[in-house]
């Protein structure tokens, strides 16, 4: 981060709040020449600070309005128990988010659903064969009082 000047702050900024802005429009925001902009915004990509662009989806609008945490803790810590999981925890529908956790957990999953009885669904094909699980804990949203890919910068 101590490569980033002030400018290349806001230029980061913009970008995660209207990744599709043009350069033209960024380099005006961020009170650039277009060519200069357009160069900044290259290196900020080749120096992997832009790691893609992409679409946020509205969950709901796509039929997945429900939102369940699920806690996972392992029959043991070894590379082969760790690695087996995370192979195959990839292949579950509609996970968006897997971590490795320090704490009671040892993983953390973020799973989107259409309902309750799709969940169960998932649950039963998938998280109940996921390999060296000894205990689950499903937590579901009521609500999202707050959401964001947006980092500080």
């Amino acid at each position: 981060m101590a490569d980033l000047d002030p400018t290349d702050r806001r230029i980061l900024s913009v970008l995660q709040r209207d990744g599709r802005i043009s350069n033209a429009d960024l380099a005006e925001e961020v009170n650039l020449s277009a060519s200069a902009c357009h160069r900044r915004v290259q290196r900020l990509e080749a120096e992997g600070y832009i790691d893609r662009y992409t679409a946020l989806l509205d969950a709901r609008r796509m039929g997945r309005p429900t939102t369940v945490f699920v806690e996972i803790t392992l029959q043991g810590q070894a590379d082969e128990v760790l690695d087996a999981f995370e192979r195959e925890v990839s292949k579950v529908p509609d996970l968006l988010e897997c971590h490795l956790m320090a704490g009671s957990a040892d993983y953390l999953l973020k799973i989107v659903a259409r309902d309750t009885e799709d969940f169960a669904r998932i649950h039963r094909q998938y998280l109940s064969r996921l390999p060296g699980v000894a205990q689950m804990q499903s937590s579901f949203a009521l609500r999202t009082v707050l959401r964001t890919t947006a980092l500080a910068v």
